[in-house]
């Protein structure tokens, strides 16, 4: 069972020892891991940091998705204009 309150997004990098992830509904948060279950690891407490922090400075909190999902996915690159 899922233990996360947003949806989250790892990306496997061009470094084999490193994997991003992000969450597209709580804007700012990101991290890296050294594997797909460290970024979870990672970002199950990260998210709760992170919601505190904007509790704490008063700013808006996303309202938690009750069907968070898991996308992993190879790196997405940057749009360059």
């Amino acid at each position: 069972m899922l233990e996360l309150e947003y949806s989250l997004i790892i990306e496997a990098t061009e470094d084999p020892d490193f994997f991003g992830f992000y969450s597209p509904e709580l804007e700012g948060f990101s991290g890296i891991g050294h594997s797909i279950e460290d970024c979870i690891y990672r970002a199950k407490w990260g998210m709760i940091e992170h919601v505190n922090l904007l509790k704490e400075k008063g700013l808006p909190v996303p309202p938690k998705n009750p069907e968070p999902r898991i996308i992993i996915q190879n790196e997405q690159a940057m749009a360059t204009a």
